[in-house]
């Protein structure tokens, strides 16, 4: 069984890759996820400034604190302690930063990255700003289009980050997106990259195995 998965996994995993070629994303597989983290570190220069968008695949991966023990000044709007002000400096700098770290929240079999944000910091500096974006994504991610996208960000992703965030939004309550109007919604910004935008240099890691929510 655990065969079968892997070669299931790998044969999605290589054909979104190809998607995304089409799409103008530079993409890869990767088959593991200590090999993602090392490929990553590689190709972030020594005193680049690097934005995290507060993504549970790369705190996963230990990309956050191998950056900072690597010595570079990391924009990260989700470390422990941070008032607001800070917050949101932390979130402005994300968008002028050197390296921008991410993971997504979709990515269809026909190469599309879908996201949904409750600021809207994230997704902005995935589009424009800083001067290379780095997006990764485990196999659990890919969907088959955009309708199964949301259906996943409404069935996964947003009842677990609102759990793992600590908000009392209905979701928390049902497990599945209610559309609410809480003060502390967190699906606020949605956002459909069908093409690499056309000033913006990215990558995106395709892991075979499950990452993140």
């Amino acid at each position: 069984m655990l065969e079968a998965t892997s070669w299931h996994q790998e044969m999605l995993g290589k054909k979104v890759v190809e998607a995304l070629k089409k799409n103008k994303f530079q993409a890869e597989y990767v088959a593991a996820k200590e090999e993602v983290r090392r490929k990553v570190l590689e190709m972030i220069a020594t005193g680049a400034t690097v934005g995290l968008g507060s993504s549970m695949t790369i705190r996963q991966l230990g990309l956050d604190k191998d950056l900072k023990a690597r010595g570079h000044e990391c924009y990260d709007h989700g470390a422990p302690g941070l008032s607001l002000e800070e917050k949101t400096k932390m979130r402005r700098a994300q968008l002028t930063s050197d390296v921008f770290l991410s993971g997504l929240n979709a990515v269809t079999l026909g190469g599309s990255i879908v996201n949904v944000d409750g600021t809207g910091n994230r997704v902005a500096s995935m589009i424009y700003g800083p001067k290379k974006v780095i997006l990764v994504a485990g196999v659990n991610k890919i969907v088959l289009d955009l309708e199964s996208a949301f259906e996943r960000i409404e069935l996964y992703a947003s009842p677990r980050n609102n759990y793992r965030l600590g908000y009392s939004n209905p979701c928390v309550e049902t497990g599945v997106c209610c559309d609410c109007d809480s003060d502390t919604r967190i699906c606020n910004v949605f956002t459909i990259m069908k093409r690499k935008p056309s000033q913006t240099d990215i990558t995106v890691f395709i892991v075979g195995e499950e990452l993140g929510f």
